[in-house]
């Protein structure tokens, strides 16, 4: 490659779900000593990021997140991993932030960063699931997008992405530069260098709040946001399955009974 090409990975700090529990009062989650993660599928991102960079060398690699002051633990994780620079993007006044507000935030952050070649992003995050904020991002920068990827490939300019659908996959032929969200699928994230753990605790993390961005208070935050939350709550437990006994005929003919009574047939 003639030029170092730079790619942005946005990346998130999510809670780890599988310690995650809800008031039942509030119907709010409980945050308080719940451990904060790298959330999964942004991993997989960057991680693609690395591979890149590991394959074509004069690769830049930049992370950026939107979140608390806390969250920087986070992007010197990402550091440790491989990532050259760190970008946090974090103000009391994206506090409340849907997937609309966020996107805003993210992409006047981008902008702040500068050019680019790629940007990559996790598919969803295991917090929201809502799988919006990477599209969004791209659209409000007027970038070509492919989500779900499970395979790049780089050719020049072009990318040649394979990306995921239900019942197999499609190959989609796009140029740079572009946006793409990564699935579980697309590699397996490294460990972190061990050289690395020590240089990222001394390592700058570029802290941005809404005045070091071109973006207004009126496009980020809940007022920005159209989203709102009435409630969260826990999904009812279904009954335990019942075995059933006897000869063939008989349990066909309990199954057709039971389902003919709740009007499935």
């Amino acid at each position: 490659m003639e030029e170092k090409m730079k790619i942005i990975v946005c990346v998130k700090q999510v809670p780890d779900t599988t310690e995650v529990k809800i008031d039942k009062e509030t119907n709010r989650l409980i945050r308080d000593g719940v451990p904060s993660i790298l959330n999964p599928d942004d991993a997989h991102a960057l991680q693609q990021a690395l591979d890149i960079k590991e394959e074509f060398g004069d690769v830049q690699v930049y992370v950026l997140t939107m979140g608390p002051p806390q969250a920087e633990s986070m992007l010197r994780e990402c550091l440790a991993m491989g990532a050259d620079e760190a970008y946090l993007l974090t103000d009391r006044a994206f506090g409340g932030s849907d997937t609309w507000a966020t996107s805003n935030a993210l992409a006047a952050g981008i902008r702040k960063i500068g050019e680019y070649d790629l940007i990559l992003a996790g598919r969803q995050a295991i917090d929201g699931d809502t799988a919006q904020v990477g599209p969004q991002i791209a659209e409000k920068l007027g970038l070509p997008q492919v989500t779900y990827v499970e395979g790049l490939k780089i050719d020049g300019k072009k990318l040649i992405v394979q990306r995921q659908l239900e019942d197999g996959y499609e190959t989609i032929e796009l140029q740079m530069p572009a946006l793409l969200t990564a699935v579980k699928e697309l590699n397996e994230p490294g460990y972190l260098y061990v050289d690395k753990i020590f240089d990222c605790f001394d390592a700058k993390i570029h802290t941005l709040t809404i005045n070091d961005v071109a973006i207004s208070t009126d496009s980020v935050g809940l007022k920005a946001s159209p989203t709102r939350v009435k409630r969260t709550f826990t999904p009812l437990v279904k009954s335990e399955g019942e075995m059933l006994q006897g000869t063939e005929k008989e349990m066909a003919a309990r199954i057709v009974s039971e389902f003919k009574q709740m009007h499935f047939i």
